[in-house]
Order: structure tokens, then C-alpha cells, then sequence
């Protein structure tokens, strides 16, 4: 019988310490063998909830020059501040005067570091006001006070903060307004030159009252910033439903389609991109992940379940130019379905993406947890994104429970190496924790 993922548990069952697994398993064809990969560890963290690994942290790590920098709360929910020298074993770490309610996943720590080399952090929000603050110097780790600089968010209910640094060393900062079913996304700029925020859209995508978007970004080689995400209509996660998106060629200021038709400011359900029409009661996960090649083309992966099926899969919805095109990422086999409000606790992951468009051939990297292959690290890697063709390895050989994939994506933009925020973490369905004592922090550095 099909599970519905209403108030069923994930095994909340205590591990030892990560270790490594260099198996895989070949979807299709042999391809290359997985390379090495190394777990630095950090520090103990709070692991009752998915509070530290929930997909939509931007960034959980984030590298600039030498150094990487690291975010989490600690078993009392204090907020967590590290860095090191990339390589190395020794982290320098700062517990905050922050804290944040670990209970509830959605309230997660963002982190970037602006050209300048200033750490920007945004951190416990689920429709609350913001919480921001800056490094007082460039590579410091000792924050402001609590800040709301210029009109930053001012009187808005922030939920799902994220940056992301341009070319020129400028942030932009996303977040929604409003609540499940009926927000929009807001966008402002950060000139790292004066060191001032301002408000690009108040409503870039906007729902008008009957949907809400749950987003992922990235900027890609160019410096265009592209963004995509599923639409909702109410509390519930089974009204999770289609695909949309938009591109910037100008920093966020303003929007096209994929076909370069400008879009009228606030985009909405009746003029969104749809990139895939994908129903309700479709066991959609909220949002999408996205990357770019070479050639500056969309690549958005999520799960669902496929018409007919009872099974949801990985997708990859990717534009070749021309059209938009969709495949399944491997084949799953687990029946589940998605009913309700709240954090869940399904057995998969939300799926991550990058993309490497450094060689000859455009390769892609899936990251993913799944309960039918133990509930380790996985990644489906494709050699060549011309073809449909996967293979998947497990990057761990034990259970990371709760787990989902961020990386390191500045480091990655930049040397094509992946690092990323591994811990052990427990979950229940609708914000309740599980029964896991503080498990230990890591990054698992693996150069494909």
C-alpha cells in the first residue's frame, strides 16, 4: 500500500560517525569511477530537527579567496559561526550572541560573503520580521548587532532568505513575504562599493493572494541570474503544482522568458513561463533546484510523481535552445505520497544540481538522499548532458536520516569541487523533532 507522508516518522535511530562508500551503482552504461572524497568535521550541532540541513540554505557554506566559511546552530540553538583555510582540518569557530527556534525547520541560517570580503548572515525566519546582521571587518567573524539598514525588509513577514553574489562582488537577497498559498518574492541589491541595501521588487513574482512561488536561483558563467520555481495555492504541500521561470540578464532588475520576451513586473500565474505543467496531488516537493551550462540554458531538477505512477522521481527539466525538455534522473522505486502542511519527513531528499561546463561535454551532478539506498549521501552523475544517461554513487555508506544536499557554490563556480554541509539529522512530519542527541558537523569535500 502507498504511504502518505501525513505523521510518519522517519527511523530516528542513533549512528556512529560518517564513513565513506565508493560503490555504485550504473543506471545505464560503465562510466568513471567515483573519485576520492574526505569528511572534515566541525562541531556538534543541533540534530533533532532538519533545522541545519533543509535544501533552501543559501548559502551553508561559502568560500571567498582562501577561506570557507560555515554556518549552524548548536545543540541550544545558538547560532555558530566558522572558518577555515580551504584544505585544512582547523576551524576557527564563533558562537554568536543569535539564536534561533530549532524546533522549526523552516528556520534555517543563511550566509554570503560580499567582494569586499564582509560575511552576511539572515537566519530564523517562518513569517517573522528580519534577522540580519554584517561582520564589523572583512574576513571577521564578530557580527553587528541586529540590523535593518535602509529599507531592507522593512514591515515584511520574511520567510526563505537567501543571497547570492554577482560577478562584481554585489548580493542580491531574496525572500517571500507573506505566507504559504499567499506571498511574493522580494529582491533587493546589495552595492558592495557603498555598502547599502536597496529594494529592487517589493513583488518580482507574486501570487496575488491565490498562490505562493517556492523558488531556486543561480547565476550563471555570464552573469545572467536565472530562477525557477513551483507555484502553491494553499497550506497544504499536495497543492504544490507546475514549473515556471524567468531569467535577468541585468542583475535583477529586469525579467525575460527563456524566448527573451520581457516580462511585466510582478510576474504571476497568468504570466509565468510555464517550463512543465505539473498537477496537483502530484507529491511535488516545494521548491526547485537550478544550474546553467555553457551556453547559459536552464537546468532545473525536482521530484514528483509521473502520471500513472505511484512512484515520485527525480526529474531533470532542462531548455535546449529550442524547447523544454524533461527526463527522469535514475528510477526510484519507494511509494509514498505528499499530503499536508508543515516540514515533512518523506524518504527522499530534495534534490541539488550543479552543473560542470569546464570540459569539452556539459556534465551534471544530482545530489539526493533515499531511503531505498540506505539513506546515505548519493549523487547521479551524468557525463554528458547531450545524453539521458546517469550513474549513481553513494558518497557515505551510512544513514544520514533527515539529511538534505547545500553545497559550497562559489567554491564550485570557481574550482568545480564539491563541498558540501553533511550532518546526521532527525525529523517528524509538521515541525515536530525527532529523538537524536547533537551529531557532528561536516563538509565532504569530493573533487569529481
Amino acid at each position: 500500500m502507498m504511504k502518505k507522508y501525513f505523521l510518519s516518522p522517519i527511523p530516528l535511530l542513533l549512528f556512529g560517525l560518517l564513513t565513506f562508500c565508493t560503490d555504485s551503482d550504473r543506471i545505464s552504461k560503465p562510466g568513471n569511477e567515483i573519485a576520492e572524497q574526505r569528511l572534515v568535521p566541525v562541531a556538534p550541532g543541533y540534530s533533532a530537527t532538519s533545522v541545519n540541513t533543509v535544501i533552501f540554505r543559501k548559502n551553508s557554506l561559502f568560500t571567498h579567496g582562501p577561506h570557507q566559511y560555515i554556518a549552524f546552530y548548536d545543540s541550544v540553538g545558538s547560532v555558530v559561526l566558522g572558518k577555515r583555510t580551504i584544505g585544512s582540518n582547523d576551524w576557527d569557530l564563533q558562537t554568536t550572541p543569535f539564536t534561533g527556534n530549532v524546533l522549526d525547520a523552516h528556520n534555517s541560517i543563511s550566509i554570503t560573503v560580499d567582494g569586499e570580503g564582509y560575511l552576511h548572515m539572515a537566519w530564523d525566519h517562518h513569517n517573522n520580521p528580519l534577522n540580519y546582521a554584517r561582520s564589523e571587518e572583512p574576513g571577521s567573524l564578530n557580527l553587528s548587532e541586529k540590523m535593518l539598514p535602509g529599507s531592507l525588509a522593512a514591515g515584511h513577514s520574511v520567510t526563505y532568505p537567501e543571497f547570492y553574489r554577482m560577478p562584481n562582488g554585489d548580493l542580491l537577497f531574496m525572500y517571500r513575504h507573506g505566507r504559504s498559498g499567499d506571498g511574493a518574492q522580494v529582491l533587493h541589491h546589495y552595492d558592495v562599493k557603498s555598502q547599502t541595501w536597496s529594494l529592487l521588487h517589493e513583488q518580482l513574482i507574486d501570487g496575488l493572494g491565490d498562490v505562493n512561488p517556492y523558488w531556486q536561483t543561480t547565476v550563471d558563467d555570464q552573469g545572467t541570474l536565472h530562477i525557477s520555481w513551483n507555484w502553491r495555492r494553499h497550506g497544504g504541500v499536495e497543492s504544490n503544482h507546475d514549473l515556471a521561470y524567468a531569467r535577468s540578464r541585468d542583475g535583477g532588475r529586469t525579467w525575460e522568458k527563456s524566448n527573451g520576451e520581457i516580462y511585466d513586473l510582478p510576474i504571476t500565474p497568468a504570466t509565468a513561463e510555464i517550463a512543465l505543467r505539473i498537477p496537483e496531488n502530484s507529491s511535488m516537493m516545494n521548491q526547485t533546484s537550478m544550474a546553467a551550462d555553457s551556453e547559459g540554458r536552464p537546468y532545473i531538477v525536482n521530484y514528483w510523481r509521473p502520471e500513472g505512477s505511484r512512484v515520485p522521481q527525480y526529474h531533470l527539466v532542462f531548455h535546449d535552445g529550442k524547447a523544454w525538455n524533461v527526463s527522469i534522473v535514475g528510477e526510484l522505486t519507494h511509494e509514498f505520497e505528499l499530503v499536508g502542511r508543515g516540514t515533512m519527513a518523506p524518504p527522499i531528499s530534495r534534490p541539488q544540481i550543479a552543473v560542470d561546463t569546464s570540459g569539452e561535454k556539459d556534465k551534471a551532478y544530482v545530489l539526493f538522499r533515499a531511503e531505498e539506498r540506505g539513506g546515505k549521501v548519493s549523487v547521479a552523475v551524468n557525463h554528458d548532458l547531450a545524453t539521458g544517461e546517469w550513474i549513481i554513487h553513494d558518497l557515505t555508506d551510512t544513514p544520514v536520516l533527515a539529511w538534505e544536499p547545500t553545497f559550497d557554490t562559489e567554491l564550485w563556480q570557481r574550482d568545480k569541487i564539491l563541498h558540501l554541509f553533511v550532518q546526521k539529522t532527525a525529523q517528524r512530519d509538521h515541525e515536530r523533532p525527532g529523538e537524536l542527541e547533537p551529531q557532528m558537523v561536516y563538509v565532504l569535500e569530493w573533487e569529481p
